[in-house]
């Protein structure tokens, strides 16, 4: 019974590691690919014989408001995670291109916490504008959220 047991685990071993790529280490570099994700300019570019088509151009800013510095992540045409001076506000210029058009491309601003006119931490208010609309505005308070967008 024990060397059954033994030898299935055994087994069992060997198939998950076989399934999971068998432990064998790449280097960084080799595990990246030669070029990339997405194309520096605005051009469509060649993939796989397709083209990749790109949507209309949105001016979209994203903004936190509040006093002081505060945590910010956000996903905008580049994503980051920053202490910033409120308010704050960053803005660029998205096409949406491929299935980004069809499902939408996402815009995200997470502000974190600032003081309080009676000297308690709340998170901070947030907001995005499209093109000169604003779509999406959080107010700052005990129960803040995250402003998001889905822009098409």
């Amino acid at each position: 019974m024990r060397k059954t047991l033994t030898a299935t685990a055994f087994v069992l071993a060997a198939a998950l590691l076989t399934g999971c790529g068998g432990g064998e280490d790449k280097p960084a570099d080799e595990s990246k690919g030669n070029g990339s994700a997405a194309p520096e300019s605005g051009e469509p570019k060649e993939t796989g014989g397709t083209t990749v088509k790109e949507g209309a151009s949105h001016e979209v800013t994203i903004k936190v408001e509040g006093t002081g510095k505060s945590n910010v992540m956000y996903t905008l045409d580049d994503s980051d995670f920053a202490q910033v001076d409120l308010p704050w506000s960053k803005t660029a210029t998205i096409a949406p291109r491929g299935a980004e058009r069809e499902v939408g491309r996402l815009v995200l601003v997470t502000p974190g916490t600032t003081t309080a006119a009676d000297g308690t931490l709340v998170a901070a208010g947030c907001s995005i504008t499209v093109d000169g609309k604003t779509v999406v505005e959080n107010e700052s308070g005990p129960k803040g959220k995250p402003c998001s967008y889905k822009l098409k």
